[in-house]
């Protein structure tokens, strides 16, 4: 898969897309402005999205990219569930806490077989 991951902690980034998403194309950007640049350019198959970015808060992006069609899977990974629950209810496919992101694969699997998201 085609990951966008809007994440601005870098080394963490850095360790989760290592030892967890090694198998997929990643891109890491760290603000909400630099998302909506890759989203313009590149038809992603899911974005990663945390919740307390630099320049905003992470729901802020769920809700613009719930209503698009087509669009990638979206998937809420803050490490407070209520943060996640939000971007949930705001039209997030899925979540994946950052305490447990070792399931990030499992998620992104389940999500290709539902069909959830347009681009795959």
């Amino acid at each position: 898969m085609d990951i966008l991951y809007v994440e601005n902690h870098a080394a963490f980034a850095r360790q989760v897309t290592t030892a967890f998403l090694g198998s997929h194309e990643v891109t890491v950007v760290p603000t909400i402005r630099q998302a909506r640049t890759e989203l313009a350019a590149h038809n992603w198959d899911a974005v990663l999205i945390d919740y307390d970015l630099d320049d905003g808060k992470g729901i802020e992006l769920v809700l613009e990219l719930a209503c698009k069609t087509p669009r990638p899977h979206l998937i809420a990974v803050s490490a407070f569930e209520h943060k996640n629950q939000e971007m949930m209810k705001g039209g997030a496919d899925a979540q994946c806490s950052k305490l447990d992101f070792k399931d990030i694969g499992a998620t992104l699997a389940g999500l290709e077989k539902s069909g959830t998201g347009d681009y795959t």
